[in-house]
């Protein structure tokens, strides 16, 4: 007999006869001559409630079933007489396919701390909450990958391995197959020799370098992927391991990158107003009551964009007290930038032409050779989402900005070559994933919308 899932029985036109189901159960009520089992599959967030008639044979299954279980039913899908659901299953028999101890399984109330269920990331996706966040997750993957191949980009995949350091601040992880036991008494020239690339191999911060590679080649493309970042951090928006959306345009200026950030964001957040309506109600509901208000608002109107020295300016004459003061020169701080979306303007903002000093060396220099064609997108709630550039195209002006940041042109040749042979200019950005799922479900930490989060000190799986 084939299973059908859950939220197509929930979906049913019609009564259905002699169907299967299977999933977990959630609760277990047992009255005299029948009990009442609410199973869900993960299909969707609505439980399947299953009536079940004692026989000897059920009644003995039925002892060993409790919450937590995995189960087998198979019966007719009939018209339910109970409040709040269409359909309920007149089951005729029941298969116990993998017990729960009610003793031991964690998952017994109803509602349990975020923090108890990082320390179980293994079970809680069976959480209706979690069970959402990970359908929301899935549905708006897809919706990145809808949006660049709806205009014409190429999904291309950079390396996970990297010899450079994009960002420039060097906190990324190490990646090696030696033995530390043969480490002593060897130099770090001698140490790298030996590894297997023959010198130091890390993983990426960032496949934004790489993707311009080939942006100067197939014109609009992004990568969408796994990146880390050796940061001692435990705020609420940082993790180890991380995955960043990003696109690179060719033939492309700092306009065309805003534009480019403005319509993903809007085209992302709407996919999941639309697409994920009973998942996104649950956060409406128990997570942040003005999560409805926030997304329409997002949806509603234009982005705000100014530059970098007004926002400065803004903030300097807010009449507020930062934690961190502001200054010209000095980068904008969660504080700040939570400002200006939620208070000043109750709207997102894209900042512009930021102090070179405080951006990274691959950002195109301005005329006036005090700022750079960069970019930040700010939301509500989460503060800095999107960030990126117009690229420097000029080989001279990027030669001299690597070297004002302490390293070599040796190091970025291959990334030279492009602007020696039939340079162009282009942008792109980076969009952090997790970021954009905390604007969407009011999530306000990001251990809770990646399922196995790597934080200082956490690496269980």
């Amino acid at each position: 007999m084939q299973r059908i899932k859950i939220i197509a029985a929930l979906n049913a036109e019609t009564p259905l006869t002699n169907i299967m189901v299977k999933g977990w159960v959630r609760t277990k009520r047992d009255s005299k001559g029948f009990s009442f089992l609410e199973i869900n599959d993960g299909s969707c967030l609505k439980n399947l409630q299953a009536v079940i008639d004692h026989t000897p044979e059920i009644v003995r299954t039925l002892e060993d079933i409790g919450t937590g279980a995995s189960v087998a039913l198979v019966g007719d899908l009939v018209p339910s007489p109970g409040k709040g659901q269409k359909w309920e299953l007149k089951a005729r028999s029941v298969e116990l396919l993998g017990a729960a101890d009610p003793e031991t399984f964690p998952l017994q109330k109803k509602r349990h701390s975020d923090e108890f269920l990082r320390t179980i990331a293994h079970l809680r996706p069976r959480t209706n909450k979690y069970g959402a966040m990970l359908r929301i997750r899935s549905e708006m993957s897809f919706a990145v990958h809808q949006f660049f191949r709806d205009r014409g980009f190429f999904y291309v995949h950079t390396p996970i391995l990297t010899g450079s350091d994009c960002e420039g601040a060097g906190e990324m992880f190490r990646v090696t197959t030696l033995d530390p036991a043969q480490w002593g008494g060897k130099s770090a020239a001698e140490l790298n020799a030996a590894d297997f690339f023959g010198r130091p191999a890390h993983l990426t911060v960032s496949g934004q370098l790489e993707g311009e590679l080939m942006a100067l080649a197939l014109g609009d493309v992004y990568t969408f992927g796994p990146t880390f970042r050796a940061e001692n951090s435990n705020t609420p928006k940082h993790c180890a391991e991380f995955w960043m959306i990003e696109p690179e345009m060719a033939f492309a200026d700092l306009t065309d990158d805003m534009n480019l950030a403005e319509d993903l964001v809007k085209a992302t957040v709407g996919w999941a107003v639309e697409r994920c309506a009973a998942d996104l109600d649950l956060f409406a509901n128990f997570v942040d009551k003005e999560l409805r208000p926030t997304l329409e608002g997002i949806l509603a109107d234009p982005f705000v964009r100014l530059p970098y020295a007004e926002a400065v300016e803004i903030l300097a004459k807010s009449g507020k007290t930062f934690e961190f003061p502001v200054g010209y020169g000095v980068d904008l701080q969660t504080e700040h930038e939570r400002y200006l979306c939620e208070e000043h303007f109750k709207r997102p903002v894209i900042v512009y032409d930021y102090p070179k000093e405080i951006k990274a060396f691959y950002m195109r220099l301005n005329d006036d050779d005090r700022t750079v064609g960069a970019m930040d997108l700010l939301v509500p709630r989460i503060g800095e989402l999107v960030g990126g550039s117009q690229r420097e195209e000029r080989l001279d002006v990027l030669e001299r900005r690597i070297t004002e940041m302490g390293m070599t042109p040796e190091q970025y040749s291959w990334y030279l070559d492009i602007r020696r042979f039939g340079s162009a200019p282009h942008a792109g950005f980076g969009l952090g994933f997790e970021r954009l799922l905390m604007l969407v479900t009011g999530i306000s930490n990001i251990r809770d919308v990646i399922p196995f989060p790597r934080t200082p000190g956490h690496l269980e799986f």
